[in-house]
Order: structure tokens, then sequence, then C-alpha cells
């Protein structure tokens, strides 16, 4: 069945010869941790690299002050001190870092520079348990590798002890990965944006003989659930340690209703996909825009807020089959088949008076009337209803 608990296909047998084992292991506490990865072990605290100093400084990436945006630590009333749960503070809070929050998105605000916030970031996936496969200091983009989480596999009596002598027997038929985006404000410190991608293994006969990978949808919640904890990490050490148990079987206090739909696409005469419009101002559809971005795992080369571009890569897959075949039938006969390079794009962020309008153009700044143009109005569409 697709999106359940898998045990890989010899392990049966291996449950037969090791019933014994079974019968003799004592049983194991149940975690209530919701984080689970393993890709790579928990590593020591970084130091700042010493080109972080790179970082751009341009007032292309600020983002000016907001106001009206409500935080954490915003309202006039003095904050309530935190209630201690078994001797640890629940979701304490942390001087120097917020999480902030405009309709159904989240993001922390931190009173640091980038250059400092990125270093953070880079110690805390490691020490969660997943490697970065990507970092862009310029762009400020830090991206993990997919992994699977196995805090969602079920504490049976069997997992509980077969299973945690030979833990490869289980998969939950999951993957995840997270994108970090870090920008700088006018005053010089940081707002950082984390996104979930998932992929759901599923049966591709009906002898459930053979599986595929598929995209699944992100997970407001466990991109909360991150922010939660990176935000400690900014905490004084003796803070993040008294802090630590807490978070780590805290859920989140409360789940946000559901957002009304704010964007749908509109075709032009032709009848191709011709903008996404967003009814929300530019303030906040700029950074929906970037989060659908990260999401739906486009590259984000660039970005300039003062022109509202972004400036992106994507590899359209029939693109990318029109381009195998142009190689001809040596190349693949040789098995020298040169990488496919992604297309360049640009996505236009623009205020059309109380709303905003999406619009995808080609690297040269003309509108992208061909089928791939279509395709990413389509996904950036899709990530923010």
């Amino acid at each position: 069945m697709q999106g359940m608990l898998r045990v890989r296909s010899w392990v049966l047998p291996a449950v037969a010869a090791l019933g014994v084992l079974a019968a003799g292991c004592s049983s194991i506490g149940l975690t209530s941790d919701k984080v689970d990865y393993k890709s790579v072990q928990a590593v020591k605290p970084l130091d700042v690299p010493p080109d972080l100093s790179q970082l751009p400084r341009s007032d292309r990436y600020a983002v000016p002050d907001r106001p009206g945006v409500a935080s954490a630590s915003s309202a006039a009333a003095p904050a309530a001190a935190p209630i201690a749960v078994g001797g640890a503070a629940v979701a304490p809070a942390v001087p120097n870092a917020r999480i902030e929050r405009a309709g159904d998105q989240r993001w922390l605000a931190v009173d640091v520079p980038p250059e400092a916030a990125y270093a953070v970031v880079k110690e805390f996936w490691p020490s969660i348990g997943l490697a970065i496969e990507r970092e862009d200091p310029a762009a400020g983009i830090v991206e993990t590798v997919w992994a699977e989480n196995r805090a969602k596999l079920p504490q049976d009596i069997i997992r509980r002890t077969i299973g945690r002598v030979f833990d490869t027997l289980y998969s939950t038929g999951e993957q995840d990965k997270y994108r970090t985006r870090i920008e700088r404000t006018a005053k010089n410190t940081s707002e950082i944006y984390v996104s979930h991608r998932g992929m759901i293994e599923v049966f591709t006969s009906q002898a459930q003989d053979s599986t595929k990978w598929q995209p699944r949808p992100s997970d407001p919640e466990m991109e909360a659930e991150m922010l939660q904890r990176l935000a400690l990490r900014f905490a004084p050490r003796a803070a993040q340690t008294a802090a630590a148990p807490a978070a780590a079987g805290a859920t989140t206090a409360s789940t946000a209703p559901a957002a009304p739909q704010v964007a749908r696409l509109v075709k032009g005469a032709d009848g191709r996909n011709e903008r996404v419009d967003i009814d929300e101002p530019f303030d906040r559809a700029w950074r929906r825009v970037g989060l659908a971005l990260d999401r739906g795992g486009f590259t984000v080369e660039d970005r300039d807020r003062a022109k509202g571009m972004y400036f992106v890569r994507y590899l359209d897959p029939e693109y990318e089959a029109k381009q195998r075949d142009k190689q001809g039938f040596f190349s693949k006969l040789l098995g020298r088949e040169p990488k496919i390079e992604a297309q360049q794009f640009r996505v236009q962020v623009a205020a059309a008076g109380n709303a905003t309008q999406v619009t995808v153009l080609d690297k040269e700044g003309k509108p992208a009337t061909g089928a791939t143009g279509d395709k990413i109005l389509v996904q950036i569409n899709e990530q923010l209803r």
C-alpha cells in the first residue's frame, strides 16, 4: 500500500530466524521526538568560515521594515514567563530570535547579520542528522540531502527489539529534504526561511514487486518544527542546554487554520498560462513566491527584491528528452551522454494595486511563451495554494 511502513523483502526470513532474540531482548521505551534523521552523525559546532564576508550586502537583498507584521515579541504587553514542564521551559523565548508570521507563512527573524546566521544554519542541519548537499553563501542558501525520518516508524514489539538491532530492516517509504534561505534586512539582521520537500515510494505494479519515487506535498508542520529548533540555536549556550529536553518532546502549540486560496492561474487570449494573480500586496507575495520556488525545487541563483525578480534554473523533463534525442545515436551507443543544463528563467513579482502578479520571463527578460514557461507558472500556482 502507498505511504505505509515497509518491511524490506528479506526481512521476514530474518525475523523468523531471530525470533528467539525478540523474546530475550528487553523493551525499549517510546520516544516522543518527531525528528530522527540519520544521514550523518552530529558534528561539533562550526567556526565562522572566512569567506562568509563575501555575502552580498546589496540593497537587492534587503527586506524593508514591516511594522504591520506580527511576531511573538512585538506585543505591547510584557511576555509571560514560560511554563516549566519536568524542569524544562516549553517553547522558551530567545532574546535575539523570534518566529514571525503573515497568514500561514512563518519565518525566523534573528538579530544577527546573515554572516553569523549562515554559520549557525550550517551547524544546525548536521547536528540533527541531515547532511548538507548544497551551500551557496552568495545566495544565502543551505540545502540538505534527501533523508528518511525514522521517528515515523511505529514502535511495536518487533521494532523495539529486532528493529533496534537491525535498523535498516524497516523503511517508511518517505524521504525529506530541507532548504534554508537567509535574507538580509535593512537593519543588517537576518530573516531565515525553511522549506520542506517530500518524496514517497509507491508501488508501480499490482504484484508490488517494483516501486518508484514521486513528490508528496510539503509539510508546514515540519517547517514550523525546524524553525523552532533553529531559533533555539541563537540562544546563549546555557539556555540551549536547558531548553533542549522541551524542544525534543514538544510539538507545535497550535496548528494554523487552513488559509483561503489567494492565488489563481490566469490564461491569455491564446489559451496559454499568462500569469499568477495573488490577492496580497507585494511585500507578502514576494515572500510567498520565494517559499514556493524553494518548495518546488527550483534552483534560485539570484534575486533582486528592488526589481521584484528571482533568477532561477529549471530543467523541464520534456526539454531534457528533446536534448537527449538531439545528441544522436552514437552518443547513446558510446555511453557518453553529456549533462543537460537546466534552462535559465526570471520570475517577475510585480505589484498591481493591492494585489500582485507573477510572470515568467526567459533569460533575456522577454516573456517566456513556450511550454516550459507554462509549467513553471503551474508549479508556482500549486505551491501558493
